[in-house]
This record gives structure tokens, sequence and C-alpha cells, in this order.
């Protein structure tokens, strides 16, 4: 090993000894936070999985909701369907992909 290899490695090794002694609610507070300042809940995302998305981004159907990016339908009663706290769509979907399948979907209060 050359040294800027070992330097590299002590860099490294430096930096992930760090991450060992930060509490694990800084980890969660950057991963679950909403840009508005709501938590999403863990349920919904693990990682950064859940982002705001534009109104264009989910039509809405007779058979639910339907992702337009990728076609999948989220029916009215599924489970994964949440109330927006922001009055925003936010869409969590798996490692964050805007290919992949949804976790969760915050949708915005019906008006009447």
């Amino acid at each position: 090993m050359n040294g800027a290899t070992v330097a590299r490695a002590l860099m490294l090794v430096t930096a992930l000894t760090a991450l060992l002694f930060l509490p694990p609610t800084h980890f969660q507070a950057l991963a679950h936070d909403a840009p508005s300042g709501w938590t999403y809940p863990y349920q919904c995302c693990h990682d950064m999985d859940c982002r705001p998305v534009s109104a264009k981004s989910v039509a809405e159907r007779p058979e639910g909701y339907v992702i337009t990016g990728t076609g999948e339908v989220v029916g009215y009663r599924d489970s994964r369907i949440r109330q927006s706290p922001d009055g925003l769509f936010h869409w969590c979907s798996v490692a964050g992909k805007s290919d992949s399948r949804t976790i969760c979907l915050f949708v915005p209060p019906r008006s009447f």
C-alpha cells in the first residue's frame, strides 16, 4: 500500500467511527422530515423514500389514485393512503425511486 491509499483508508475509518457517535434521532430527523416541517411516519419512510410531488403526478380515477409515472393504482380504501398534513401530495416509494412501488401516498383533503 502506498501512502495515499493508507491516508484514504484512515479517513474512511475516521468518518465511519464518527457516525457511530451520532444519536439515532439525528438520522431519523434527516430521513423522515418533509420539507414543510412535519415528520413522515416510520412505516412510510425508512430512509429517503418520501418526497412531495406535484398534483400532476397523481391522478384521481374511479378506481383510486393513479401514480402517473408508473401507472400504479392505489385504491381509495388502501391502507397506504394517508392524509397530508400540509395539503400537498407526498409519495413514498421504495428507495425513493420514480419507477418503484408505493409505500405510502399522502393526499390533500378533498374539497367539496
